[in-house]
């Protein structure tokens, strides 16, 4: 499904699945630590990341140029990735530039990426995808060969990464005598949603049996269905050399009830699961992502959704926001 695919050698894979503690309903937690695939700090883009930049190598690019919001997780990475490849890397970040880099704005700086500052909304997706494809055409014009990403790094390319974890993931736990019931983990910009169920109707293609998955909405974007997470997931399968599979939209669950006020705005379940994560676990989640996200797996499993099955929460990484400003709970 995937050898005749670019693919840059970035991640740590297959990352470790770890029996967690029994959660609401009688539940077994298994939590899938892809905040451990290694790159620039680890996380959930450095798949989505192999086969963006193996896509950016095969066109000549000589930069990569991507946005996100103050402190993504996304462009760490994709700073990260650059130094790797020998790539310059260009971040269109929102809000204003500190005085002090902290959490993922360090790190980038620390790979030696450019970072430029918007003074954009966090959730002001669309301002900040303008300024990326503004300073794409102006590298451009200065000859420089740029590769631009989307936020999230969330095109059919990207999701190749997760069509590919999916069935990582599958197999582990093929390996363990255990199908768990279902797959959970934190939702934004449809990337990882997509290329999981990708994997998944692949997967049932091919007369495998496989859990369900259930992504949680912690954008406004994918809370209200743009991206299009079955069309995406589509493109994906006409990639993966697979066009008589598709996903159909029936297939895309994402549960809105988590994001709170808005995007990378904290809320007290999210930070209640972050420190749940900490005592139960050793696992370090951030405030934008994945503490929203376990905060509705563990809140689907005291309202019996998943029974006394199994179930995977899928760690997407962002331990470095913790060290940014507000980024622990109080």
């Amino acid at each position: 499904m995937f050898e005749h695919l670019d693919r840059a050698s970035l991640a740590t894979t297959p990352t470790a699945l770890e029996r967690g503690p029994i959660v609401g309903g009688g539940a077994r937690l298994w939590v899938k630590r892809d905040d451990l695939t290694g790159l620039g700090g680890g996380g959930n883009k450095a798949r989505k990341l192999e086969f963006l930049c193996g896509d950016a190598q095969r066109v000549g690019a000589r930069a990569l140029v991507t946005v996100g919001a103050a402190q993504s997780n996304h462009c760490r990475m994709t700073a990260a990735a650059g130094a790797r490849l020998g790539m310059e890397v260009h971040l269109i970040l929102a809000g204003d530039e500190p005085e002090t880099a902290t959490g993922n704005q360090l790190l980038s700086s620390l790979f030696g990426a450019q970072l430029h500052f918007t003074g954009a909304a966090e959730s002001h997706w669309g301002e900040l995808e303008i300024a990326r494809e503004a300073l794409t055409n102006q590298l451009a014009d200065g000859g420089l060969e740029p590769y631009s990403i989307p936020i999230g790094g969330s095109t059919a390319i990207g999701a190749l990464g997760y069509a590919a974890g999916f069935v990582e993931l599958v197999d582990q736990c093929a390996d363990r005598l255990m199908m768990p019931s279902t797959v959970v983990f934190t939702s934004s910009s449809g990337g990882t949603h997509a290329g999981m169920l990708a994997g998944r109707a692949a997967l049932i293609a091919a007369g495998r049996v496989v859990p369900d998955v259930i992504g949680i909405g912690v954008a406004k974007g994918v809370n209200i269905g743009r991206p299009d997470v079955a069309e995406l997931a589509n493109e994906t399968l006409d990639l993966m050399q697979l066009p008589d599979v598709r996903v159909d939209p029936a297939d895309v669950e994402v549960d809105i009830r988590w994001i709170g006020d808005d995007y990378a705005v904290p809320t007290e379940a999210g930070d209640e699961a972050i420190r749940w994560a900490a005592t139960n676990g050793g696992w370090l989640l951030d405030r934008t992502y994945s503490g929203k996200g376990l905060s509705g797996a563990l809140g689907l499993a005291d309202e019996g959704r998943f029974g006394n099955s199994d179930v995977v929460f899928v760690h997407t990484g962002g331990w470095p926001a913790l060290f940014a400003a507000d980024g622990v709970p109080a």
